[in-house]
């Protein structure tokens, strides 16, 4: 009986027919080109948790930047991290952020938010303002190059390197820019966990006061968590809150930006094929309106804590693989150029959110 069908070679692969006739085993299936970064990342996440384990003290985000800046930089890895992993940890810097920037809004609750006060509303807005404001114009008059200003802004103003990802995605900036930016961002964040609680009681703040400070004027969710826990439950509970009336305004941020490239591109000469047209991003971007979903849904109440918790887990691990991502993109050598403008606008930022907070909890409490 003839057999019909494709005719298998050596090694389990298809044959085919080769020019004599014969069966030759035909090319293997090349693996995904995002294959060896993405397992590289998924390492680094376990390596980040297992740190977070052992030193509860260290978020498990900023561990996570720490290794791929680490990762970048050993002579061992540095050709699969500029090389062959390239492509996946480039995926996990930009794709996986996004999914992680979609579940964060579930820690979210319209209700929780709303019931600091507007008073505190107000004050998130000022503050958030002050700092955007002030690093932008401040990173522009140092000469910081391509896209690092509007993104170190974004970092300190909103939610650290979540924001700084869902900025750079729509600008579409420069790896470098986001990566620098991240970095910045994330070392500043680090060692307020070590000096904000040695500045509680000389500011004069009580452990509700000093929990609004903190989720005022650090960037990250994790790095508020971990500073602010050293008050006490009272304090976390405040800042955590805080710090997510924040992480609101990035929706109307992240869409701030996509008008105004959208506005710069219809004003640019378009391309014969009119390819600037088509590269305009949405009002909204798909990420931002899940996101924006999250939020709704989880304000109804209807979420059992079982699903909350799973979307947790699964949204810090997503936020450490991208991190990972943007670190592993670091290229330390090259910031001795901008090294010195890059870590003054960091240290004044710093300056300018703890600032602009301690003056805002003072007329809120």
């Amino acid at each position: 009986m003839a057999l019909t069908g494709a005719r298998t070679g050596r090694g389990g692969g298809a044959a085919v027919p080769g020019a004599d006739g014969r069966d030759v085993p035909a090319p293997a299936r090349k693996p995904p080109r995002e294959t060896a970064g993405l397992a590289l990342a998924a390492l680094g996440v376990g390596v980040a948790w297992a740190v977070h384990r052992l030193l509860p003290g260290v978020p498990m985000l900023t561990a996570a930047v720490v290794l791929g800046i680490t990762v970048a930089h050993l002579p061992r890895l540095r050709p699969l991290v500029r090389g062959a992993g390239r492509a996946g940890l480039s995926f996990a810097g930009k794709r996986l952020m996004r999914l992680g920037i979609v579940l964060l809004g579930l820690k979210l609750s319209l209700d929780d938010v709303l019931g600091l006060g507007w008073a505190t509303v107000a004050m998130v807005l000022g503050v958030v303002a002050a700092t955007f404001g002030g690093t932008w114009w401040l990173g522009r008059r140092l000469g910081l190059p391509g896209d690092q200003p509007l993104l170190i802004a974004t970092g300190y103003s909103i939610c650290g390197a979540s924001a700084i990802g869902a900025v750079s995605e729509v600008r579409d900036s420069d790896e470098r820019d986001a990566a620098t930016s991240v970095a910045l961002v994330t070392l500043c964040g680090t060692l307020a966990i070590a000096v904000l609680p040695l500045l509680q009681h000389p500011l004069g703040l009580d452990d509700e006061a000093f929990g609004r400070w903190v989720g005022a004027s650090v960037h990250d969710v994790g790095q508020v968590v971990a500073t602010a826990q050293t008050a006490g439950p009272g304090a976390l509970t405040d800042a955590v809150l805080v710090k997510l009336e924040r992480v609101v305004l990035l929706a109307p941020l992240v869409a701030a930006v996509a008008v105004s490239v959208r506005a710069r591109r219809r004003a640019a000469p378009a391309g014969p094929d009119g390819g600037d047209a088509l590269r305009r991003p949405p009002l909204v971007p798909l990420f931002v309106a899940g996101f924006l979903a999250m939020v709704a849904l989880r304000s109804t109440g209807l979420l059992p804590s079982g699903v909350l918790d799973a979307a947790h887990t699964g949204q810090e691990l997503l936020l450490a693989a991208a991190l990972f991502g943007l670190g592993s993109a670091v290229h330390l050598p090259s910031l001795t150029r901008t090294g010195a403008r890059v870590a003054a606008l960091g240290l004044c930022a710093w300056v300018v959110v703890a600032g602009a907070g301690y003056g805002g909890v003072l007329l809120t409490t």
